[in-house]
């Protein structure tokens, strides 16, 4: 076997400036300094010298590529390592690239792509999306090999490799945090903003982003999906556990943190930085009942209310274009003028058209980039081009192409390699195809074939990020570097009080905390509840062993505390429920279908989110017919209506892909409850239920605090108050609640 890269490196260190790192490129010494040669020339060229900007940098060096080379820098897709690889005989030399050729079908279109050596000199591909989850030593020498791959080509071009978050808790979904538990855990992103509220500082997120720029540069892991700005309006939306929550103005503050310290500056992108894409612009909560644009019934935006686009979902892309995001992603769907209210951004209209929003100039190219003066690049939400092509099916792909890049001004395509279809765009403006084929209705040549202006514009917009990322100097990191870096103690510390500082207190009638004292010679009974029954089976068996210093009961009715752990689960991330999104925690309930337009009909289907939860009611009979109590918790991964277990709690936490651990140890009184409520639960059906026309009595465009504004009188409580769930203590689980212990006088 070969020789790793990582065993090969070849470091010339500028008394000041950057190191230049190598495996097989030639670096250029003028002038005392070190200088890496791009395109192999021995000459000092514009865009080899680190002392210029980036972005001129960027501008030179692409007017030096080929049409070829250039083309296979407009699109990022998943890629795969040579570790996933069984047969060694398909992996490079080095056993670290796998090699072997892939033909099939993923959930965005169907694709015949070559090994990885073919794919980065041949096809000249140069972004990526890791989805897999190798350990930090691992993932350095991968990345590693893929720059000593791009280093053999006619201009040196760096791999830029994006992936997902992975620095939080949670269950692992494709395409929205494929990976976790390498790198330091905190608990999921509503989970950290629970923290952050009880904290009232952004201490957390200071050193949560840390933790990330710190742990990504060391494996050489430089761009990140991540993270949300969307805030949550419609509690049906599947993504929601994503996201941090409802509140705009703290989304806010987090990104006002959270962006300078993972790009390493509040200026922009640092050496050391992780460059960040935030999404989905302009605001994925917004969603019509729940539907999420994977599917058709889900491919419109709705802003109904007055004013709630600007009011709602755009403050913190403005913050995150003020702080200087690397890149942006728009959303899938595409708002639709008939169901919304004229929305406005500084007293302007705004001009809805009816594309998905990477499609979408008046809203990418004006509002974005011309009213909110985002200077970044447009990362394209993954699979416009073949299945989520809302707007544009009428058009073919390489139309689809060059009307994403060329007219709305996207700059990075997700999804496939496209490299054919990109070629056949920009073929389509020099060979006069247009003079020969019809141009699709409503739409202009122009509009549809992809200029060298346009082209020009999206690769140097994604060299400067590399450029600006110190990548072309020294794009190599050090494995056992790597390592030592995630294994920062300070960091897995820092993610553990988070954890904790993440429960919230929902209700307490005086049972909790359950200390050990309160403990000693009681009987406990535990169980978990999943949607799926077996899983809850396992984690019961887990949660047990964790309590194995208690006095254990398999049987409720002799139990003196009962603890149950819920975790809810509702629909599938790719794929349409029959009916709306279910919140109800609850098994078998018989639910109304919707038609294809997403209004209800006669037709039903059952929904289970949390196997046993019948059992729920017969298991607190059977403690309290004990004199025992009920202690349970639920994981808020959506914001679930409680009515069928809260009045049959006497003690009832939330947690956010908390951990266990520290879910007991506030229980216990380890650990003082200080977690408030990101996002409001609603009280039940009745404040979700949609009408013959498909319009849901709360606006799909408020956030929960704010829609009692808009409620039926008929609905509202002594208090004025509709929509939140009211507990059998009278608390609202609404924004910012969460209880306490009492002081000890």
């Amino acid at each position: 076997m070969a020789k790793k890269a990582s065993e090969n490196i070849k470091y010339f260190k500028n008394e000041h400036g950057p190191v230049i790192g190598t495996v097989s490129r030639n670096v250029i010494e003028q002038d005392g300094m070190y200088f890496k040669d791009i395109d192999g020339s021995g000459e000092l060229k514009e865009y080899d010298d680190w002392r210029l900007p980036a972005a001129d940098r960027a501008r030179a060096l692409t007017r030096n590529l080929t049409v070829e080379e250039k083309i296979g820098q407009l699109f990022i897709s998943d890629w795969r390592m040579g570790l996933s690889q069984e047969d060694m005989d398909k992996r490079d030399e080095s056993g670290l690239l796998d090699d072997a050729e892939f033909h099939g079908k993923t959930i965005f279109g169907e694709q015949h792509l070559p090994g990885t050596t073919v794919l980065l000199k041949k096809w000249w591909a140069r972004h990526m999306i890791l989805r897999a989850n190798p350990k930090p030593d691992e993932m350095a020498d991968y990345l590693n090999q893929l720059q000593a791959v791009a280093e053999e080509c006619s201009h040196f071009v760096p791999v830029s490799v994006a992936s997902n978050s992975r620095n939080e808790s949670g269950e692992v979904v494709f395409g929205m945090n494929d990976a976790s538990g390498v790198f330091a855990a905190w608990p999921g992103t509503l989970g950290i903003a629970a923290a952050v509220k009880g904290e009232g500082n952004l201490d957390i997120i200071d050193e949560f982003a840390d933790c990330i720029r710190r742990e990504w540069d060391a494996t050489g892991l430089r761009k990140g999906y991540m993270y949300m700005a969307d805030v949550v309006s419609d509690p049906r939306w599947q993504r929601t556990f994503g996201t941090f929550g409802e509140d705009p103005e703290l989304i806010c503050h987090i990104f006002q943190h959270l962006l300078p310290r993972i790009q390493g500056s509040k200026e922009g992108l640092a050496s050391d930085g992780v460059a960040m894409t935030v999404k989905h612009f302009p605001g994925g909560g917004a969603r019509e009942n729940g539907f999420d644009p994977h599917y058709s019934m889900g491919q419109w935006n709705i802003y109904q209310t007055e004013g709630s686009l600007e009011k709602y979902h755009i403050p913190a892309f403005q913050v995150a274009v003020e702080n200087h995001a690397s890149s942006v992603m728009p959303y899938y769907a595409k708002p639709c003028k008939e169901k919304s209210t004229v929305q406005t951004y500084q007293g302007e209209n705004l001009e809805f058209k009816p594309y998905g929003f990477a499609f979408n100039k008046p809203l990418v190219d004006g509002l974005l980039r011309k009213k909110m003066g985002f200077q970044g690049y447009i990362n394209s939400d993954t699979g416009i081009i073949h299945n989520m092509d809302w707007g544009v099916e009428m058009l073919d792909e390489p139309e689809r192409i060059a009307f994403a890049v060329n007219h709305a001004g996207v700059d990075l395509i997700s999804g496939l390699f496209d490299i054919e279809y990109g070629m056949e765009a920009y073929h389509r403006g020099k060979n006069g195809y247009y003079d020969t084929h019809q141009v699709p209705e409503g739409f202009t040549k122009e509009q549809l074939i992809l200029t060298d202006e346009a082209l020009d514009r999206a690769v140097s917009n994604t060299l400067r990020e590399m450029f600006e990322l110190g990548m072309f100097e020294n794009p190599y990191r050090n494995p056992h570097e790597a390592v030592n870096a995630v294994a920062n103690e300070k960091d897995w510390e820092n993610a553990a009080k988070a954890h904790r500082k993440s429960v919230v207190l929902l209700k307490n009638d005086g049972t909790l905390p359950v200390t050990a004292e309160k403990l000693i010679g009681k009987k406990v009974y535990a169980e978990c509840f999943f949607k799926d029954p077996e899983t809850g089976k396992k984690a019961t068996v887990a949660l047990r062993q964790k309590l194995s210093s208690v006095i254990l009961t398999e049987n409720p009715a002799e139990a003196d505390y009962a603890i149950l752990m819920l975790t809810p689960s509702s629909g599938a991330y790719f794929n349409a429920t029959p009916g709306y999104l279910e919140l109800d925690l609850c098994e078998d309930k018989t639910v109304c279908n919707t038609d294809e337009t997403g209004r209800p009909i006669s037709m039903t289907h059952t929904e289970t989110t949390l196997s046993g939860v019948k059992r729920i009611k017969d298991i607190s009979e059977a403690v309290h017919n004990h004199s025992g109590k009920v202690i349970m918790n639920v994981n808020i991964s959506m914001a679930w209506m409680l009515g069928n277990i809260e009045p049959y709690a006497d003690a009832l936490t939330a947690g956010f892909y908390t951990a266990e651990e520290a879910i007991l140890d506030v229980m216990t009184g380890k650990y003082q409850p200080t977690g408030k409520l990101p996002l409001t639960l609603p009280r039940g059906d009745e404040v979700l239920s949609v009408n013959a026309d498909g319009v849901c009595i709360s606006p799909n465009d408020v956030p929960g605090y704010d829609k009692d504004k808009y409620m039926p009188d008929s609905l509202k409580d002594e208090n004025g108050k509709a929509y939140a769930y009211r507990d059998g203590a009278g608390n609202y689980y609404e924004l910012d609640f969460g209880l306490s212990y009492p002081s000890k006088k």
